[in-house]
Parts: structure tokens; C-alpha cells; sequence
């Protein structure tokens, strides 16, 4: 009888029947328990912070507060969290009018609509308070800080930067570039202007062997990302962590570099599952929703498992990609990158000092590219676009996985049902 395996796809997950000879090892994150009460663990962690006061005290006095939070491409359960803290804000004496939320956008584009009703989660935060978005290529919109050690220029967002109390809002989670999501990450790309942005998405920093994720130490993306906070000043962070069932499991608040560190330790061991061996074939999703909805976020499904894919093995991704490739700038660089070959175009990048908007997220698919084949499953890419993907295009799942096991004549498959929010780590020899 096959053995059938679900994996994230969209909304729901994709039913995958594996060949009955083959022998799959199923690659999950450790299970953490569930917060039984998650709005009372939101309420006990305001109150009791890490590294700083409660946020009922820090409010105190203060004439306006801006609160962060990510984008439609990450699930963080605002819907907890956002009318807490409102309340706990104006309760301490701010007016309504003094509050704003900004939804840290990136490069990437505006969240408005029902699209904003979904992110946001409660209809009486956008009621009650202003939310709006952070444009990354509105010069007049940022406020010039100077230039780290590195040389990258600081430009964020005025709306943050001027605010009494500045909060930002995340989900803890591995980051293939910077280590992990969260914390610094949602103020500088989150709120950052696109010169710093470009800046510290070059090669110089995308190519550095401790950009990977689940790594901080010496990571240099990170170790600006903590400079560029520091220039800003005060700033505090209100941090999540979620299971596969997108349930909360944890929860902290305080200063924004100490809470994002304890949260860390926290996630971190269960997140990093060491596996004795590499495969032939991986198996592995996007995610799901929100995450597989643009090719641009399919890339990081294709990045994390890398440490596990033999040389000259099969990596096949299934992602929905519900609306399309992502910017126009990523899709040229894609059709570059398909134009010139993956060393070519790579050289271009390391003659540059400021990186092309989206570009960097071509450059990441040319590592697992280097290691093996990849063969991708979507529903959601016309043909011109399957073109520039850069890699092949299958079908059925079902099919390329019986096709990989007998071309690699090796009958083991590893399988990440969650994708790149699990990091599989070699931890043996071949």
C-alpha cells in the first residue's frame, strides 16, 4: 500500500501517494505546545517584559506611538496582539489620534482592501486607529540616520522614526538571508528606504557563507540590521511563534534586540532538525498561503533545505503561487539570469555595490541550483513566466518523485511538509 504524505499548498495542503517501494523520512519541527489561553499569554506578556518595563508604564507620557507589523506574506497573528495593545496605549493616556500602525511593506507591495482586513484581523483596529503603508521609494517618506561601519546608507521611515513609542510587531521564524524573521528585520528591510534596502541585499552580504538561516553569529546582514536599530534609538518588539496548525506557542515583549534573542532561544532548537544523511530526492512546499503566493517567496523553499540535498540530487517544490511571479523587478531579473546563465549573470552581481531591486532573491535560487536539479509544481505561473523560473516545470508531484527515486536508483526520500519554516540540518557523514 502507498504511503501518502501531506504537504502545505495554498490554503490547504496537497495529498502526495508515494511509490510503495519508496522510503521516505518525514522532516518536521519538534512539536511545542499550544498556549491554552492565547489572549491571556499576549496580555502576560505585556505585562511582563523582557529587558524593559511593561508596556502600560513605557506609555506613559508619550504623545504618539507607531506600531510595525509584516506583510501579507507572513502569517503573524495580529488579530492577538494589535487591539491589546491599543487598549493598553490609550488607557495609559495616548489619544487614538496619536496612534498609527504602518504595515512594514519592504520593497514589496502595498497590502490594501480586504487584503488589509485579512492582515490587520479585527475590524475595530482599523476603526480605531490609522493604518497605513510604508513606501520604500518615497524619498520625502524617510528619515536619513547616516551610514553604518559597513557604509549603508539609514534611511526609515519618517512616521517610525518620529513616533514617542516605537513597537514593532513579528513571527520568529528562520530567514534564509539574515538568520530569523522578526525583531530588527521588520524595521530595516520593514520600514526601510529602497538605498538601504539594495545596499545591504548585494552580494557582497548575499553571498557571505553566515548569511543562511537559523545563524546569527557573524551573520552581516543581521549584525546591520542590529546597527540600524540602534541608530533609531528606543524601540521595543512584541514577538510570536506559531506551529504547523498556525496556533500560538509562544509569546514575548521588551526591548527590541533582548526579546527577539529570548524568543530565538526559545524557537531554536526545535526549528534546526539534525538528520544523519543527505538524499537524492527532497520533497518539500512553499509553505503554504501565504507564503507560496508569488514565485519571488517560492525561492525560500528551495533555499532552506540545501544542507540536505546530495550533490547532483532532485529538490521538487510544490507551491500554489496563487498570484503570479511577484514584482516586475524580479521578473527581469529572472529573465536575465535565463538570458546570461547562472555564472554570468551572477558576475554582473559582484561587480555591484547596489543591488537591483528583487534581484537578490535570483541570486539565492543560484544556490540550491549549484547543488542539484530543481524540478517545481504550480498551478498559479502562465508559460512565459514557467520560462524565467530558471528551473523545470513538472506536472505531478507523485510522477517526479517516482521518476527522481529511479534516475538516483536510490529509494530514500527526505519530505518537509511545512517547507522553509523547517531547516533540516546535515548532521552526519555520508
Amino acid at each position: 500500500m502507498n504511503e501518502r504524505v501531506e504537504i502545505a499548498f495554498g490554503r490547504g495542503q496537497l495529498d502526495v501517494a508515494l511509490p510503495a517501494e519508496a522510503e521516505p523520512t518525514i522532516i518536521r519541527k519538534v512539536a511545542l505546545a499550544k498556549l491554552p489561553d492565547q489572549p491571556l499569554a499576549v496580555r502576560q506578556a505585556l505585562g511582563t517584559p523582557v529587558a524593559s518595563k511593561p508596556l502600560g508604564e513605557l506609555a506613559k507620557d508619550r504623545k504618539s506611538a507607531c506600531i510595525l507589523i509584516c506583510d501579507i506574506t507572513r502569517p503573524v497573528p495580529n488579530k492577538l496582539f494589535l487591539r491589546p495593545i491599543i487598549e493598553t496605549l490609550t488607557q495609559a493616556g495616548l489619544s487614538r489620534d496619536g496612534i498609527s500602525i504602518v504595515v512594514a511593506t519592504g520593497l514589496h507591495r502595498a497590502n490594501e482592501g480586504t487584503e488589509l482586513e485579512e492582515l490587520v484581523g479585527d475590524p475595530w483596529v482599523l476603526k480605531t486607529v490609522r493604518v497605513e503603508n510604508h513606501f520604500a521609494r518615497d524619498d520625502a517618506a524617510h528619515v536619513d540616520l547616516g551610514r553604518t561601519g559597513r557604509g549603508i546608507p539609514v534611511k526609515i521611515d519618517r512616521r517610525f522614526v518620529d513616533a514617542d513609542l516605537r513597537i514593532v510587531s513579528g513571527l520568529i521564524e528562520p530567514h534564509f538571508m539574515a538568520g530569523w524573521s522578526g525583531g530588527r528585520k521588520v524595521v530595516a528591510p520593514g520600514v526601510a528606504h529602497h538605498e538601504t534596502i539594495r545596499t545591504f541585499h548585494s552580494a557582497r552580504f548575499m553571498e557571505d557563507p553566515l548569511a543562511v538561516q537559523c545563524n546569527l553569529v557573524g551573520n552581516p546582514l543581521h549584525e546591520e540590521q542590529l546597527e540600524i536599530v540602534r541608530k533609531i534609538g528606543e524601540i521595543y518588539a512584541i514577538n510570536t511563534i506559531l506551529d504547523e496548525d498556525r496556533d500560538l506557542v509562544y509569546v514575548n515583549f521588551g526591548e527590541v534586540i533582548a526579546s527577539h534573542l529570548t524568543a530565538v532561544a526559545f524557537i531554536e532548537a526545535s526549528t534546526a532538525v539534525r538528520i544523519p544523511r543527505r538524499f537524492k530526492t527532497v520533497l518539500t512546499s512553499s509553505a503554504g498561503y501565504p507564503l507560496d503566493k508569488t514565485y519571488y517567496q517560492t525561492v525560500k523553499g528551495m533555499v532552506t533545505p540545501m544542507d540536505i540535498l546530495a550533490p547532483g540530487g532532485t529538490l521538487i517544490i510544490a507551491s500554489e503561487c496563487s498570484e503570479g511571479f511577484g514584482s516586475d523587478e524580479f521578473r527581469n531579473a529572472q529573465a536575465r539570469m535565463v538570458e546570461l546563465g547562472p555564472d554570468r549573470f551572477l558576475a554582473t552581481l559582484k561587480a555591484k555595490s547596489f543591488a537591483e531591486i528583487d534581484e537578490w532573491q535570483t541570486e539565492m535560487q543560484l544556490k540550491p541550483m549549484r547543488i542539484g536539479r530543481i524540478q517545481l509544481f504550480t498551478t498559479g505561473l502562465t508559460s512565459e513566466e514557467r520560462r524565467i523560473t530558471g528551473v523545470e516545470l513538472v506536472d505531478s508531484v507523485e510522477q517526479a518523485v517516482r521518476a527522481s527515486l529511479e534516475r538516483h536508483d536510490d529509494l530514500s526520500l527526505g519530505v518537509i511538509p511545512e517547507g522553509p519554516y523547517v531547516v533540516p540540518v546535515f548532521a552526519g557523514d555520508d
